[in-house]
């Protein structure tokens, strides 16, 4: 920006400086000349302060609003850390209670069959007994036991 600015000002220095010459040719230079020449020299100077001036105010701001968005930046990065970390939290949590709730119900699922399951065997082995007492009074249920290995 101020390149541009100080390459305006010196094409506008040297248009009038060939202005001038070109006049010089045909009016002499005059005093009048001269003193509008310093006038506008300072007029460029004063607008060369303002224009960088205005620009280092522009920087200052612009700076500050980065410097703004940095630390909105941060913020926000420390945010979305602490949602996904009590995110996953809650998710592996979950994950767990469902885990337990599989292993408690398929315990209390499988108890009943097995209690079942001990008293069919329980009543087996009574019939099994009764069945050896009666082969020894009866010889068609002993060759029975005997044919089925029970013997």
């Amino acid at each position: 920006m101020r390149q541009t600015i100080a390459i305006l000002l010196t094409v506008v220095v040297v248009v009038l400086a060939a202005e001038s010459i070109s006049q010089a040719r045909d009016v002499p230079f005059t005093q009048e000349d001269r003193d509008r020449i310093v006038r506008l020299e300072g007029k460029l100077e004063d607008g060369l302060k303002i224009a960088n001036q205005r620009i280092d105010e522009g920087l200052k701001a612009t700076n500050q609003r980065i410097d703004d968005l940095r630390v909105d930046m941060k913020n926000m990065k420390s945010e979305i850390m602490t949602v996904m970390i009590w995110g996953f939290g809650v998710l592996f949590s979950g994950m767990w209670i469902l885990m337990g709730f599989v292993l408690w119900d398929r315990r209390t699922a499988l108890v009943p069959a097995i209690r079942k399951t001990k008293e069919v065997y329980e009543r087996s082995e009574l019939i099994v007994e009764v069945l050896k007492e009666l082969a020894a009074k009866n010889p068609d249920v002993r060759e029975a036991l005997k044919h089925r290995n029970l013997l």
